[in-house]
């Protein structure tokens, strides 16, 4: 009698055991879907049109640090500036190089980085940039790190401009909406072409909400403009248009380009300036495609633009209709220099004449209506210059070691049309 009761106690355990065991193996299988399928949305910090965000990484001691973080699908290199690399422990290689304004060197990557308390996996870079002497990777800009597209094309990414959030998880987990269009994926990089369409013309754009401003063929430019003379035209690249601060930029010639065919969207009244040659030749042979420019966040500010990179299409979802304007601000052109101080490279004309006579190329722009712009992003100047036409900016320069102040009408530039523009009223805080 003792074996049968044994046998059945023991067969009852195995049964207890097995079915612990098909709890837990269900369990983790349902805890790695969640996590495959998993997707974070963060808000995003919309500087110069740029997407700035906040990631963290493991510094060697364990602890996580806060970084700025400028996402940049039109770039595959990773970027990050000097002083981070060497808090995160990471071996630098090689001499330095020529970069964007100033030099950059080799330097390992970091393992990972997380965004909403995502993993966001950096395994797959073999090597990035460090941008030496300086507090940021580029010019007038907060990041001090850059997610590229050899980053993003592992998983599927969401803009949403208006409502200022970036949405970024595994493949099949965001869920997109709008237009969708297939586009050409560049699978060593991630970088992207949509096939386009302007005044019945066939080419390639890049999508590129890394970059302030649509770029485009300089020669197509003039083209369009003499065959189009209604399409607002300038000299200048003014507001989104000044993206770097380069000498070239306060020459740019700038038309606004009344429709684009993007893959199956449409984008309407686009602001574009002009592609220099040498660097559309660049660009070109890095798409490794004919292509004619690239489509910048500009045109995309009403838009939620999703990317599934899995199955190369991409998404546009107009979500505000009431466009804000994009060219109603003071007519100067800046450079931000190492110092995070601002130098006037340029003033555009209005109506045929400078639109702020008194400032002289060269100038530094101290501030602007009592905020200081030293030490500013570019976006936060531009955000500061800007206005409805007609109003006034006191703008606090300096010269030859001294200061002085000039009053500053907000202008429209490239408008679609000839627009009323009230008489310049005095600035209130000055008490005139």
């Amino acid at each position: 009698m003792g074996r049968p009761s044994l046998h059945k106690h023991v067969t009852i355990f195995r049964m207890k055991l097995l079915g612990a065991l098909i709890a837990t193996l269900i369990l983790n299988l349902c805890v790695q879907a969640q996590s495959v399928t998993k997707a974070v949305t963060v808000p995003i910090t919309l500087d110069h049109n740029r997407t700035i965000i906040d990631v963290y990484l493991t510094l060697p001691d364990g602890k996580t640090k806060r970084v700025r973080a400028w996402v940049d699908n039109g770039n595959a290199e990773l970027w990050m500036t000097e002083d981070l690399a060497k808090q995160l422990g990471l071996s630098f290689n090689g001499d330095a190089k020529p970069a964007l304004d100033g030099k950059q060197r080799a330097v390992q990557a970091p393992n990972s980085l997380q965004i909403g308390g995502m993993s966001i996996s950096l395994a797959g870079i073999h090597e990035g940039q460090a941008i030496l002497d300086r507090e940021s990777v580029a010019p007038g800009c907060s990041a001090e790190i850059t997610i590229p597209s050899s980053v993003l094309r592992s998983y599927d990414v969401l803009f949403d401009f208006p409502n200022r959030q970036f949405t970024i998880g595994a493949p099949g987990s965001v869920s997109f909406k709008g237009v969708s269009s297939k586009l050409l994926l560049d699978s060593k990089n991630g970088l992207i072409q949509v096939p386009s369409k302007i005044e019945g013309q066939e080419f390639n754009l890049a999508l590129d909400v890394g970059a302030s401003i649509t770029l485009l063929s300089g020669e197509q430019i003039v083209q369009w403009h003499k065959a189009e003379p209604s399409w607002p035209y300038m000299i200048g690249g003014v507001a989104a248009g000044n993206m770097w601060g380069s000498e070239e930029e306060a020459r740019w010639p700038m038309l606004r380009i009344p429709s684009i065919q993007f893959g199956a969207a449409t984008l309407s009244d686009v602001a574009a300036a002009s592609f220099p040659d040498e660097e559309l030749k660049w660009f070109q042979n890095r798409a490794g495609v004919a292509t004619m420019g690239l489509v910048g966040a500009n045109a995309l500010l009403d838009d939620r633009v999703g990317i599934d990179y899995a199955h190369s299409t991409v998404y546009m979802e107009r979500t505000n209709r009431n466009s804000a304007p994009d060219m109603n601000v003071v007519g100067l052109m800046l450079r931000p220099e190492a110092d995070r101080r601002y130098t006037i490279i340029g003033v555009a004309d209005y109506d045929g004449k400078p639109s702020v006579p008194e400032v002289k190329v060269g100038d530094v722009l101290v501030g602007v209506d009592g905020a200081p712009a030293t030490g500013a992003t570019m976006g936060q100047v531009w955000s500061l210059l800007g206005g409805t036409p007609g109003q006034v900016r006191t703008l606090t320069l300096e010269r030859e070691g001294k200061r002085f102040t000039v009053d500053a009408p907000v202008r429209r530039f490239l408008a679609a049309g000839p627009t009323p523009v009230k008489s310049p009223r005095k600035n209130p805080h000055k008490g005139n």
